[in-house]
């Protein structure tokens, strides 16, 4: 036990024994109270004069006649004034005791005194325990230190400053850990998933594989057995010694059997993998041969009733008609409202010829022409029996009034062929020939408006058909025509284009001619003309890369089994071109095209023009180019692999 609690444990001894001590004098005060109460008079204590304050000598009790207010003498306890020493005067309280017996007064005095002297001892204690307790704290409790440190507080502030920068790097250290751990877990989720996907390409191989391994052996047990037997025959016919030829050519045949199954089993799963991908896209339903041959039949007969209307008259000769454009050529980019395009050949009237001349050299990459109209004389016997009278030689006024008007002063221009005034015209003979076709019968004809060809619809019930008709004119005995059809946006109104129409269609039915029935080139044309749109890759520019696919690939690659292989090769190729900012139009300087086709000597021995030129004139174009194609391929990658689809099994729509 310390020694506080020694001090401590005496105060309160004393303090337990200065309470008893004080009960006991009031417990004796008590008793002659209640028998005999206290007197006061009124006159001694309103007779007597209070003394001055501050008398030297006096305390609280010690002036005589003055009440005491303590809480004590009113509970009638003994009044502190009487611990003030002994010998002083009584106060107030203690006259009231002096009305009490004498032998009461004593006794209380000696009790009193008792109590006294026990809290005299107690206050001089006091200050004693207060001196030890402000001894103990100074000696427990540090003196404060300077601003300056000293070495071993610095010492142990930069060992704290070195453990938290540790903590730190630690800390960091973990961190860094935990992402390292999470991006291995990504890592092997991805080849968890690349390896799912070959394990399921290997189910499926090992199923097409025991499939047609189930379906040729018997075949091929058939075959050995007897190819065995009849070289076996052959042999005992001969000598033994045949017997080692035999076994060779055993063994050379059951290599070429072997490689006969292999080429198979590639071939049967090429096969389904694309019979999958034909699955995945829902091809457009479009009859377009039966459109084609309804077409065919309309213009022949508008044909023929053009070659009665115009027998004796000197506006152009209209040709049969000839079908161009992707519905002839077996694809549409469209899904609904298929546009029929027809090129009608015009050859000039009596009297009259047609002159091709090239506008520009500096715009050979577009090929413009102007059909000039030259006068011819007509002053022969054979062409004056026909009842014609010459346009060179004969006066104007007699031709004025007994011939109708020469080309050159109703669908020219000066001495030019006018396309726009050559389209009105056409817009009037198809409204008067109309009524006299069978198809007027039941067919409903609607003309629509244009500046250089002449379009318009026929309808019967929900069936429709939409023609659009160009006019053009042969450039010699070539598939090459100047056409109508416009290339830019403005084009003059005595301008023709060259137009490569019919040599593409040319093209086309000669790879048809060709092609297995099952080739799916089509198909994968479709599907690249309308992959692409809403983007800058115009439907002319995959076509032609089709073409040029085409016309440098076997068209016995291009089936069920090779499908994804040629789309592999379309897009790729897309790639290549825009990167090289170059594509050569497959018509124009192409020296690999088929003899068939017959083109003109400057068009095959041109140089070729680059499509994409564009591209090379403009960095900004072919930036935009090439991130259109990079979501282009995200796209092409999410339908081979039928990513992102709707709903699981949804087919989807091209």
């Amino acid at each position: 036990m310390t020694e506080v609690g020694m001090w401590d444990q005496e105060r309160e001894k004393q303090r337990g024994k200065k309470n008893q001590e004080e009960k006991s004098a009031l417990l004796a005060q008590d008793q002659p109270l209640a028998t005999a109460p206290l007197q006061v008079s009124a006159g001694s204590r309103a007779g007597t004069q209070r003394p001055q304050e501050g008398a030297p000598g006096e305390g609280p009790g010690e002036r005589w006649g003055q009440e005491c207010r303590h809480e004590g003498s009113k509970r009638g306890l003994a009044c502190p004034c009487l611990r003030q020493g002994a010998g002083r005067a009584l106060g107030p309280c203690q006259l009231q005791l002096g009305a009490l017996q004498g032998g009461r007064q004593r006794a209380v005095g000696s009790r009193s005194s008792a109590a006294l002297t026990a809290e005299a001892a107690a206050q001089t204690m006091e200050p004693m325990v207060f001196l030890f307790m402000l001894l103990k704290s100074l000696i427990q409790y540090p003196q404060h230190v300077a601003d300056a440190l000293d070495e071993e507080t610095r010492l142990r502030m930069e060992e704290r400053a070195k453990h938290l920068e540790w903590e730190r790097i630690h800390l960091e250290q973990e961190v860094e850990q935990l992402t390292q751990e999470q991006l291995k877990q990504v890592q092997l989720l991805q080849l968890l998933a690349v390896a799912v996907l070959l394990a399921l390409l290997l189910v499926l191989w090992l199923i097409g594989w025991k499939n047609s391994l189930s379906r040729e052996e018997d075949e091929q047990d058939n075959r050995g057995a007897d190819e065995e037997e009849a070289r076996n025959v052959a042999a005992n016919e001969d000598n033994v010694g045949n017997e080692d030829v035999n076994e060779a050519a055993v063994a050379e045949n059951n290599n070429d059997v072997a490689n006969d199954v292999q080429e198979e089993e590639e071939d049967d799963f090429d096969d389904f993998l694309g019979e999958v991908v034909m699955e995945r896209i829902q091809w457009p339903v479009q009859d377009l041969q039966r459109g084609c041959e309804w077409i065919t039949d309309l213009m022949d007969n508008y044909t023929m009733y053009f070659g009665h209307v115009l027998a004796n008259s000197f506006y152009p000769v209209l040709q049969r008609a000839i079908g161009v454009g992707s519905a002839f050529e077996g694809w549409s980019p469209r899904e609904q409202d298929v546009v029929y395009s027809v090129l009608i050949p015009m050859t000039p009237p009596r009297g009259h010829s047609f002159h091709l001349e090239l506008e520009s050299e500096e715009q050979r990459h577009v090929r413009n022409f102007r059909v000039r109209v030259q006068l011819e004389c007509t002053c022969s016997r054979e062409q004056q029996a026909e009842d014609m009278l010459c346009f060179l030689h004969h006066p104007e006024e007699e031709l004025s009034s007994n011939q109708d008007p020469s080309l050159l002063d109703t669908l020219c221009t000066g001495s030019y062929l006018d396309v726009q005034k050559t389209a009105r015209w056409f817009y009037q003979l198809v409204r008067a020939v109309w009524p006299a076709l069978p198809q007027s019968h039941n067919w409903h004809l609607r003309l629509m408006p244009s500046t250089r060809s002449c379009q318009f619809k026929v309808s019967y019930g929900q069936e429709s058909f939409r023609i659009e008709l160009f006019f053009g004119v042969r450039r010699g005995d070539s598939a090459i025509f100047v056409c109508s059809q416009p290339r830019e946006a403005y084009t003059a109104s005595t301008t023709w284009p060259e137009s490569y129409a019919v040599a593409e269609v040319e093209f086309f039915k000669h790879i048809a001619r060709q092609a297995p029935p099952d080739s799916l080139h089509l198909k994968c044309l479709q599907f690249f003309t309308r992959l692409p749109l809403g983007f800058s890759f115009s439907t002319y520019t995959m076509k032609t890369i089709v073409m040029h696919l085409l016309n440098i690939t076997p068209v016995s690659e291009w089936r069920r089994r090779d499908l994804v292989v040629r789309l592999l090769d379309i897009i790729n190729s897309l790639h290549l071109c825009l990167r090289a900012k170059c594509l050569h139009h497959f018509i124009v300087g192409n020296q690999r095209l088929p003899q068939d086709i017959n083109l003109p000597a400057d068009v095959q021995r041109a140089e070729p023009y680059n499509l994409l030129q564009h591209l090379a004139q403009q960095p900004a174009a072919h930036a935009h180019a090439l991130y259109e194609y990079h979501i282009l391929y995200k796209w092409f990658r999410r339908i081979l692999l039928a990513e992102d689809l709707p709903d699981e099994g949804e087919e989807l729509w091209l």
